[in-house]
């Protein structure tokens, strides 16, 4: 060890032939925690993430009755019931940006474009894509020189840059949420075993190949790499923080594991219907969703990203959930036309999303960071960008923000805002959290209240 443990900054990493573990926050690395943050030392970091889902929402089952801290979980939101002090459902919220504005048809494909940006995307299946900048990639021009990945975007379906998705809007649209710039959507991992090799890559593309090459022919763990320089650091930490790195490196190589568990089994597929997906994806998309889910608190635990944003699957997705018991297309169903049975099916698909980011929230609150959890360190929004999806409406959306947001966040409540009320005043109070000199952003007409 080249650096005493009283001084381990939050940027080393266990290296080995092709391998970069970054370290997950130690005692040792924030000395000074309660103090103002510093580049090396403070607080834990604030994250920011974004997690779609698409279709809308069976509303009645999802929207609580009661507002503030005494409300009851609806049949949804009861997926979340062990993480309910954690998250704060927003009733009330609006996408302007979504609506037709004069454009007709393509509701999805705009609820998508615009959940981000704010911005009404201009009607096109051709090269002339217009947006806006997302609020995701606003806040990385900010913090995204801290981290090891300026933001990442993931997602369950594969992005597409062109054809005719929505009633003539472009799949630019209908498949990426995260905007670089006007015409630059930004394209999402969906295979997470590509999304564990770009988190723990070395430094030089030669030498990752050939540590990836390695491994695959002496079925090694990308642990056994840096096993000496993870002794040599476990030696010098205190009791507290060896623990940590024991838990951490475990979930690591468990996560290894699974990865090879379904590619032995043979549980991957090339593709699914109107989705091509990349080889290597789990074929259960539950099993799909949580290692990818494992993914995104590895990145946060390690602070190689801040930012990120997540589709569960793209707009107007037919999938069927048969794992589940649903054998109709998901888009489908959605134009239930009051069909008890279609509302039903609906309703059962978003239980499905919701217990799937129950999984993660369950995840981060189980790190333990600085004071408290990586959970409280985070403040993530989940939702859709249309409420009821026979209705194609984009007025009191069914969103929620989950986690403490360094404090800053009162969880646990239910807060009604006056319908109309737009959605990106949530986005500028999250931008302005994460150090944005902003004074709006998209359709704001204000900063959200009442979040804590």
């Amino acid at each position: 060890m080249s650096q005493s443990p009283r001084t381990l900054s939050r940027r080393f990493v266990l290296r080995g032939l092709g391998t970069a573990v970054a370290l997950p926050l130690l005692d040792v690395m924030s000395p000074t925690r309660l103090l103002a943050a510093t580049s090396d030392g403070g607080p834990p970091p604030l994250r920011m993430g974004f997690f779609y889902v698409p279709n809308g929402m069976h509303m009645p089952a999802w929207t609580p009755q009661k507002e503030g801290r005494g409300f009851e979980l609806t049949p949804t939101l009861q997926k979340l019931a062990e993480n309910k002090d954690s998250i704060s459902v927003l009733s009330g919220l609006t996408l302007d940006g979504a609506r037709a504005h004069g454009d007709g048809g393509g509701d999805h494909a705009r609820s998508v474009a615009a959940f981000l940006t704010g911005a009404h995307p201009r009607k096109t299946n051709g090269a002339d894509i217009q947006n806006g900048v997302s609020v995701d990639q606003v806040a990385a021009q900010y913090v995204g020189d801290r981290t090891r990945f300026a933001s990442l975007e993931l997602g369950l379906e594969a992005s597409s840059q062109a054809g005719n998705c929505d009633s003539g809007y472009s799949c630019a649209y209908a498949s990426n949420m995260s905007w670089r710039g006007p015409t630059n959507p930004m394209a999402k991992e969906t295979d997470p075993r590509a999304l564990f090799d770009r988190l723990f890559a070395g430094q030089t593309v030669k030498e990752t190949r050939r540590a990836k090459s390695e491994r695959e022919k002496y079925r090694k763990s990308i642990l056994d790499f840096v096993s000496e320089d993870a002794k040599r650091l476990h030696a010098h930490l205190p009791i507290v923080d060896r623990r940590k790195l024991d838990e951490y490196l475990y979930s690591i190589r468990d996560v290894e594991k699974r990865l090879d568990g379904a590619e032995k089994l043979g549980l991957t597929e090339e593709g699914v219907p109107d989705y091509p997906r990349p080889s290597g994806v789990p074929q259960e998309l539950s099993r799909h969703s949580d290692l990818m889910m494992d993914m995104v608190a590895l990145a946060y635990q390690t602070d190689s990203t801040r930012i990120l944003s997540f589709m569960f699957t793209n707009a107007g997705s037919n999938r069927a959930y048969k794992e589940i018991g649903v054998n109709e297309g998901h888009h489908e169903l959605s134009h239930h036309g009051k069909s008890e049975h279609k509302q039903a099916e609906i309703a059962k698909i978003n239980s499905f999303h919701a217990e799937r980011f129950n999984y993660l929230l369950s995840r981060l609150k189980l790190i333990r960071e600085g004071d408290g959890s990586l959970l409280d360190h985070c403040m993530i929004v989940y939702g859709s960008g249309i409420s009821d999806g026979d209705r194609h409406n984009h007025d009191d959306l069914p969103i929620l923000l989950a986690g403490g947001g360094g404090g800053r966040i009162r969880a646990g409540q239910h807060v009604r805002y006056k319908n109309g009320t737009p959605l990106c005043n949530l986005y500028l109070w999250m931008m302005k959290q994460m150090g944005a000199n902003a004074d709006s952003f998209g359709d704001s007409n204000g900063v959200l209240q009442g979040l804590g």
